[in-house]
């Protein structure tokens, strides 16, 4: 019986030889095969090795989905080398202290995107690791990725440097904040950045006829482990969206067959309420899994009969876990999907720290493999029997079907993405005039929680709503920034003097 390769090199050659004329690959300005993605891997693999990238050496990607990321993303690997993804919403401070941590000497960075230059705002003086930044252009045709591919040329250096990768070899760094409002850098092997995808895909029973539509970005685990790679080992096709637009969505699911469309619970609310609906054909959608929110058990049931996906599914998952944990499976019901995050998969094990409920505890191979530079915080993390303690609150049913419902943690989901008030309270401490803050996540129609500040300002200090808003959105992604601002005499303090924040959701 032939075994699968266990990194993300020999699944590519494995896949470019089987599949070699199929599709890996479409976006509006690009169509690739996957032996023509391979062969555009290794040249961009040969052009980073001519840059002087090592074998372990880290190469940041901060870009929107576009299909130099991909290349990017399986060049790096190709090379040896580690990937750090960047979230396209950091201001260049964010950017700058992962790229100084991680000691990157390659960045992909984006060109103008959304008004903004953001990869030139970039301090190199503060970055001496950082030797070379190569620009994707994407609005304006500011970039450098031609020059940069075309010193790709000693291919069998590139051959060289991918066979040596073993499945036990870094893979990737994902960045997820702490509550002590650092971001953390997760550590992940090859191995595991493909087995969970591989359990993934199994439940959403994807083949390489599956046609799969990535609005969720690169830079998470979302769109990189559960997109690309999951489609790399299925040998699917790979459509990816730049920024999610409700029309081009639609319109790329009718023109391009979509069968596989992924995402949080608001981009299904968003194409089901849409007035112009009706006017797509969307009969090719067949499997859609969502999570990162509570799922009314209604849009599960719209999702199946008005969109008439066969296949509905709910997963939990963390980056300390390869970005997985459960998920549900293609024969559970409506409420089972839309009220639990379903069972184990990729051969974790589950338990619940309490008698009914409690902290929720993951076990496996999948595990991640500890903090870049941290080891009190992977000590913290991971016990001496191998439980990773995740910080959210859990219980099971008969079936073993886990609900989430609660966060040790302070954080909050904003868009689908991680918000770790601690952060935003670091950066309010800094703000003249603030004596003392506390963030939590409120209730959102769109984003389904936001941000709303509470703010204890010094004797004599003349701050507003729009004052401390726009000074947090100077030094935070906007996703971070608190949408809401009440100004309070006091904080809730316990004996210990943590800030209360149940009473300040009360007072809400």
């Amino acid at each position: 019986m032939m075994t699968h390769p266990r990194t993300i090199p020999g699944v590519l050659d494995r896949i470019s030889d089987e599949f070699s004329d199929h599709p890996a690959l479409v976006t509006d300005d690009r169509t690739l095969t996957y032996a023509e993605l391979k062969t555009e891997v290794r040249r961009v693999a040969a052009a980073m090795i001519d840059l002087g990238v090592r074998a372990g050496d880290r190469v940041a990607i901060w870009s929107p989905n576009t299909w130099h990321w991909v290349v990017a993303c399986l060049a790096t690997h190709y090379a040896g080398a580690v990937v750090v993804p960047l979230n396209t919403r950091y201001t260049a401070s964010e950017a700058s202290d992962i790229l100084a941590r991680t000691e990157a000497p390659l960045l992909i960075g984006m060109g103008r995107f959304l008004g903004s230059d953001r990869t030139a705002e970039l301090d190199r003086a503060a970055l001496p690791a950082l030797r070379h930044v190569v620009r994707i252009p994407i609005e304006e045709d500011d970039g450098t990725w031609d020059e940069f591919v075309a010193r790709g040329t000693d291919l069998a250096a590139v051959d060289s440097r991918a066979g040596a990768v073993t499945p036990d070899d870094v893979s990737d760094i994902l960045f997820t904040s702490g509550t002590t409002g650092r971001s953390k850098g997760v550590l992940c092997a090859h191995r595991q950045s493909l087995d969970a995808p591989a359990a993934w895909a199994a439940c959403g029973r994807l083949t390489s006829a599956d046609r799969y539509l990535c609005i969720n970005p690169f830079f998470h685990n979302f769109g990189y482990k559960a997109g690309i790679l999951t489609c790399l080992q299925m040998g699917a096709t790979l459509i990816p969206q730049l920024t999610f637009d409700p029309e081009r969505a639609m319109q790329a699911v009718q023109d391009q067959r979509i069968t596989v469309l992924p995402g949080p619970p608001t981009i299904y609310q968003t194409l089901l309420d849409h007035p112009k609906r009706g006017d797509y054909d969307l009969t090719s959608l067949r499997f859609a899994v969502t999570g990162a929110a509570v799922v009314p058990v209604i849009l599960i049931e719209r999702m199946q009969s008005e969109l008439d996906i066969d296949i509905v599914l709910t997963a939990y998952g963390l980056t300390e876990a390869s970005g997985f944990g459960t998920m549900c499976s293609a024969d559970d019901d409506a409420v089972t999907v839309a009220t639990t995050c379903g069972r184990p998969i990729a051969d974790f094990e589950l338990r619940i720290d309490g008698d009914d409920e409690g902290e929720v505890l993951l076990r496996g191979p999948n595990v991640m493999l500890g903090y870049l530079d941290d080891p009190e915080a992977t000590a913290a993390a991971i016990d001496a029997d191998g439980w990773l303690h995740t910080g959210d609150v859990g219980k099971l049913d008969d079936r073993g079907n886990l609900t989430i419902t609660d966060r040790l943690k302070d954080m909050y989901i904003c868009g689908g993405f991680n918000v770790y008030p601690a952060e935003i309270e670091q950066v309010l401490a800094r703000l003249d005039g603030v004596a003392d803050s506390a963030v939590i996540g409120v209730p959102d129609e769109r984003l389904g929680e936001v941000g709303k500040a509470f703010v204890v300002t010094r004797a004599g200090a003349r701050l507003d709503e729009a004052s401390v808003i726009a000074y947090t959105r100077e030094h935070l992604a906007n996703f971070k920034t608190p949408r809401s601002v009440a100004f309070v005499d006091v904080l809730p303090r316990n004996p210990g003097g943590k800030v209360v924040k149940p009473l300040l959701r009360e007072m809400v």
